[in-house]
């Protein structure tokens, strides 16, 4: 009973937070940057990953070995954690509507209407990776879906996860079949346009390339449904609570997530990159499930809230602030239009700069949130988010 009482995830038991969430999003939305980071870096940023695919997962050289690792615990996993989490929100905000006898989705629709005017502009004018466009679209649809029956979610949720994985293993095989060999090298012009290219000529690429920048989000749109639900229903049977129950099902989650993801994510990699897909939308988002029982677990053995895990709860407080601060951090030191990190350092000196990278982002992202949320109550963007939502 003592580390009931003192445990990070039951100080909030009786507030209006969970504070196992807000640490679970914080962790995602660093883990989210340890994916984003080497698209950054890597030849061609942005378009790299089109041109040429993801780096193939290599054992040759210790160097090689760490960043083929790294990109194996994060690539889709904190993705799709985050995406699970944005549906659990989703279903606090439907909970408290009904609560306070409001219509729904009501003024939700102006929520994620604003959320998607938030993506364009971050799509537009800082990264082509970006995930709010996504969640915008697939909030307004889950939204409406909260009306229905849970018998109608279930079989939506259930439908969703059998054409997305359906689509991923038909896209493999092709992939496969094409002997597709990982894809070409990036041209010249391109690498040239994110080291030394000027910001405005960035933004008319992503414009003119619109279309094959946002195939993530077309071709994930069955499985975003399907985790946003999955949300929902792991925050209505109590998952991310501080009783038993709520560690009963992160052990379940601990146990299924790791025990198939890692597998399944390991024999893809090793594969070669025709099995991408796989890796990051099938085994990333089983994965997922299990760091939540896994950060669920170690939260639970934690006695008080230290500094780090402080910092971790603000992140997750200023989530969105968070995660467009850190991809504008990650241009400005990485492409020529700032301190042009990625084309002085190169394969030199990677990963570890490149590890570097990341850690000090994090660590401002940590420290930043720590010291806004000491006079304000929200980071400045969800601040935004609300006020222009009043009006």
């Amino acid at each position: 009973m003592t580390n009931l009482r003192t445990s990070p995830v039951a100080t909030s038991a009786t507030s209006s937070r969970l504070a196992l969430l807000d640490i679970l999003r914080g962790v995602a939305i660093l883990g989210t940057l340890l994916t984003n980071v080497w698209i950054f870096t890597a030849p061609g940023a942005e378009w790299g990953v089109l041109a040429q695919g993801t780096a193939e997962f290599s054992l040759d050289s210790f160097p090689a070995a760490v960043e083929s690792l790294l990109r194996l615990v994060a690539n889709g996993r904190f993705l799709a954690l985050l995406t699970i989490l944005f549906g659990v929100g989703l279903a606090i905000q439907y909970r408290s509507a009904k609560r306070r006898d409001e219509p729904w989705p009501g003024r939700y629709r102006w929520r994620a209407l604003f959320l998607f005017a938030e993506g364009t502009i971050h799509f537009v004018f800082v990264f082509a990776w970006d995930v709010l466009m996504g969640y915008a679209v697939t909030a307004l649809l889950v939204a409406w879906l909260l009306t229905r029956s849970a018998t109608a979610q279930s079989r939506v949720m259930w439908w969703a996860a059998g054409i997305h994985v359906s689509l991923m293993v038909l896209l493999t095989t092709a992939l496969v079949a094409a002997e597709s060999g990982g894809g070409e090298r990036v041209s010249r012009e391109v690498s040239d346009l994110y080291a030394h290219g000027d910001y405005l000529d960035q933004v008319k690429f992503r414009l003119d390339n619109m279309l094959a920048l946002r195939l993530e989000p077309v071709l994930s749109f069955c499985l975003l449904v399907f985790l946003f639900l999955l949300g929902v229903r792991l925050f209505r049977a109590g998952a991310f609570g501080a009783d038993d129950t709520g560690r009963r099902i992160r052990a379940r989650l601990l146990l299924w997530g790791l025990g198939l993801g890692v597998p399944l994510s390991v024999m893809a990699s090793l594969a070669g990159g025709d099995y991408f897909l796989l890796d990051r939308y099938v085994a990333g988002p089983l994965s997922a499930l299990g760091y939540i029982g896994l950060i669920g677990l170690l939260t639970d053995r934690v006695r008080r809230t230290g500094p780090v895990l402080h910092s971790l709860i603000c992140v997750g407080r200023t989530a969105l602030t968070g995660y467009v601060l850190q991809n504008v951090l990650c241009m400005f030191l990485a492409y020529g239009i700032g301190l042009g990190l990625a084309h002085r350092f190169g394969e030199t000196w990677r990963p570890w700069w490149v590890i570097g990278l990341w850690a000090g982002v994090c660590l401002v992202l940590m420290v930043g949130s720590a010291l806004w949320l000491r006079r304000f109550d929200t980071g400045p963007l969800e601040a935004l988010q609300k006020r222009a939502l009043r009006r």
